[in-house]
């Protein structure tokens, strides 16, 4: 099912009011009613404020948002456990928003999984059966069902817990049931509503790491809800920050730390360790045109942190970044690194690199 070039998910102008006439607001909605008036001159709830992300096929998109910034209303419009009041969700070309009963039936079956912060793991079902839910729902044969979800369950962690019950195991293990779940339905789309939140920040990381691993072999379209900026820029390699139904910013973790929309996301990232999120790119000193790597080199995309490492164990002098062919495309230093470490966003005057950066 998963097989062709699946064209990732297009959400485009959309907008949710909750209340008993939500299509009555509308209108003005979008020429700008605010949140605060509609409720309380109209007894209506504003959802969703005129939401347009493009997610390409096989990449993380986080939405992240504190609780109420609509992030969870958002993700369940994929596979539209919501209705919008007005706008379009493409989820591989097809608008999702005008299938009819059996398309949208097929099109949740096949195209979308989706993981929950609370398991949903199935009581009364072993870890095995819990796993092949899905597929039994598809109508697959059982000794098909049991290869494919020994094969997810193997790949999450769990060999030998297939006999299990769900409350026999602590969280993180339920957690990496409802992952292999998913996993098994083959589908292109995963949705991950806070699928983290309620793990131990070790197990939490440990989850973070069972997928980035997986990722790099099935290459889903991931759409993450959550609420923890860490998690966002460990994970996402694009993030929507959502405050009251709008998306206040989208960019990729190097966008949202370097620079940020406004003061409520300035707030978000001036805790964030920096030299685990911002790459060497963003402190460098650009190459001339025709420069040859001198020296020692460190790859684009490197951490702060990680090149600290490398040039803390040699020589102090300037190290060639290089691009994917072994291209020069800047120098770097100890000093312009730990510059970026230490700096907030009042950068004082006088450090160019970091000055364009931030």
């Amino acid at each position: 099912m998963a097989d062709h070039h699946f064209g990732g998910i297009e959400i485009r102008h959309l907008y949710k009011i909750f209340g008993p006439n939500p299509k009555a607001y509308i209108d003005a909605v979008q020429k700008g009613l605010s949140k605060t008036e509609l409720n309380e001159k109209h007894g209506h709830v504003l959802g969703l404020r005129n939401i347009n992300i493009q997610i390409p096929s096989g990449c993380i998109q986080v939405i992240m948002g504190l609780s109420g910034s609509g992030k969870s209303t958002l993700i369940r419009h994929v596979n539209r456990l919501i209705d919008p009041t007005a706008g379009e969700v493409l989820v591989d070309g097809v608008d999702v928003v005008k299938m009819s009963e059996s398309e949208l039936r097929e099109f949740r079956r096949h195209q979308t999984a989706m993981v929950f912060q609370k398991f949903a793991l199935l009581p009364h079902r072993n870890v095995l059966d819990n796993t092949m839910f899905g597929l039994e729902v598809q109508g697959m044969d059982r000794s098909k069902r049991v290869d494919t979800a020994m094969k997810w369950l193997e790949r999450v962690g769990l060999n030998g817990f297939e006999q299990r019950y769900p409350n026999q195991l602590s969280g993180g293990m339920q957690q990496r049931v409802g992952l292999a779940r998913a996993l098994s339905n083959d589908a292109p789309v995963l949705l991950m509503d806070e699928a983290y939140s309620a793990l131990d920040p070790l197990i939490r990381m440990d989850m973070q790491t069972v997928l980035l691993d997986l990722q790099k072999e099935i290459k889903k379209t991931i759409v993450f809800i959550t609420h923890d900026l860490d998690e966002a820029l460990r994970l996402g390699d694009q993030i929507a920050i959502l405050r009251d139904g709008q998306v206040i910013q989208q960019g990729t973790s190097q966008d949202i730390v370097l620079r940020p929309a406004d003061d409520y996301v300035a707030n978000f990232v001036k805790e964030v360790n920096r030299g685990r999120v911002v790459h060497v790119e963003a402190v460098m000193t650009p190459a001339p045109a025709g420069a040859q790597p001198l020296g020692r080199t460190v790859l684009a995309r490197t951490t702060i942190e990680d090149a600290v490492r490398t040039l803390v164990s040699g020589p102090n002098e300037d190290v060639t970044v290089v691009g994917d062919k072994g291209e020069p495309i800047g120098t770097v230093n100890l000093r312009q690194l730990t510059r970026a470490l230490v700096s907030s966003h009042d950068t004082p005057a006088g450090s160019p690199s970091l000055a364009t950066a931030s």
